[in-house]
């Protein structure tokens, strides 16, 4: 014999999935906003995903060895 259908958590299930599509896509639109907002005001803030832009250099003011130059950062 099958199971009954229950209409209030088949409902409930869409309605739960409904939200959720309007929660990315709000997230989706603020997310552009920002990105719009940074481009305005000329890439002030940094971003999320972006890696610091810190120079690369030492605290001392050297500069960074680079990676695959074979040197192991002494003068």
């Amino acid at each position: 014999m099958a199971f009954k259908v229950n209409y209030n958590q088949q409902r409930n299930e869409r309605d739960r999935a409904k939200q959720a599509k309007k929660d990315a896509k709000l997230r989706e639109r603020e997310e552009e906003v920002m990105r719009r907002r940074n481009a305005q005001q000329g890439g002030d803030a940094p971003q999320d995903d972006a890696p610091p832009q810190d120079g690369g250099g030492a605290a001392d003011g050297a500069p960074a060895p680079r990676a695959g130059d074979g040197s192991n950062g002494t003068a």
